[in-house]
């Protein structure tokens, strides 16, 4: 899968999930709400199910077996594992290091799924750790990938490295804290990071934009390498700003007629509280009253 659409594909999948969990977590932020456990998940009616459906790990499925398929139909021969002649020799090390990352992708899928919509109760750190394992293994095989590349392909890839290893540490650091919400951001930001790149490493070891290949030999496009990747990472970060602006817009539009029925509710327990509390009042003066009355005839009776 080392072509253009090899590059593309997973970096779309990456982009368009690091999309979703900017709008995760901009909510969250927002409204106040769990990460883990938000309040949308507990709502009941006609559209209940369908928001307790587990969003990203469908989408990690889809994505993974189709990336499986792919890799598979790119070797015209068959995927083979080991030659036929003696001594055997292995065949096709990226293509099945590349088929792993996507094993792995998918069955990170079926945990999630598994562990929202089929366990009777949830279990976040069977889903967090299975993403660990996954961007572990996903470090290793991108180490060893890049052992025959060299200049402008080697640059590039040494900057999705160094993505997948903050990736990694903040995964890790949220098995500790599942629920902090800076760890979540850095999570999303590194996700668009690695998404766009993709993209981008597509376009500069397959289709240049210039028409004209990159040289290895020439330093000034191996430091434009790292130009461009300062450009993802700006943005990147603005990306999610944005998405961070609109949902903010979002709520703020959408939110005063919630916080009209809002209102109204708890004037009505205040009126409602308001009412019993005179009530009580009430009750309490007559008693008071009641008492009073009794008071001079228990005195005459004492005198008698």
């Amino acid at each position: 899968m080392g072509d253009f659409i090899g590059h593309i594909c997973p970096g779309l999948f990456l982009l368009f999930y690091g999309v979703y969990q900017s709008v995760i977590v901009s909510r969250a932020v927002i409204v106040n709400d769990s990460l883990l456990y938000p309040s949308y998940l507990s709502k009941k009616g006609r559209w209940a199910r369908l928001w307790q459906i587990a969003h990203a790990g469908w989408l990690k499925i889809v994505a993974g077996s189709l990336l499986i398929v792919y890799e598979i139909n790119c070797v015209e021969e068959g995927l083979k594992f080991m030659t036929e002649g003696l001594p055997p020799r292995f065949m096709y090390p990226k293509e099945w290091q590349h088929l792993t990352m996507f094993t792995l992708l998918a069955l990170d899928g079926c945990v999630d799924v598994a562990s929202k919509n089929i366990l009777r109760q949830r279990c976040v750190v069977l889903e967090r750790g299975t993403t660990v394992l996954g961007v572990y293994v996903l470090l290793l095989l991108l180490v060893s990938h890049v052992k025959d590349s060299s200049g402008v392909e080697l640059q590039v890839h040494s900057l999705l490295i160094l993505v997948v290893f903050l990736l990694l540490l903040v995964l890790t650091a949220e098995l500790w804290a599942p629920e902090a919400v800076c760890l979540w951001m850095i999570e999303t930001f590194l996700f668009l990071v690695m998404g766009s790149w993709l993209i981008q490493a597509g376009f500069i070891l397959f289709r240049p934009v210039s028409g004209f290949p990159w040289e290895d030999d020439d330093i000034s496009d191996i430091m434009f390498v790292t130009t461009f990747f300062c450009w993802h990472v700006m943005t990147d970060a603005l990306c999610m700003l944005g998405i961070y602006g609109v949902s903010s817009f979002w709520h703020h539009c959408y939110s005063p007629s919630w916080r009209l029925m809002g209102s109204k509710e708890a004037l009505y327990h205040e009126s409602s509280s308001g009412s019993v509390y005179k009530l009580l009042q009430e009750a309490k003066q007559q008693d008071k009253d009641e008492q009073a009355l009794l008071l001079p005839t228990s005195s005459s009776c004492d005198r008698a």
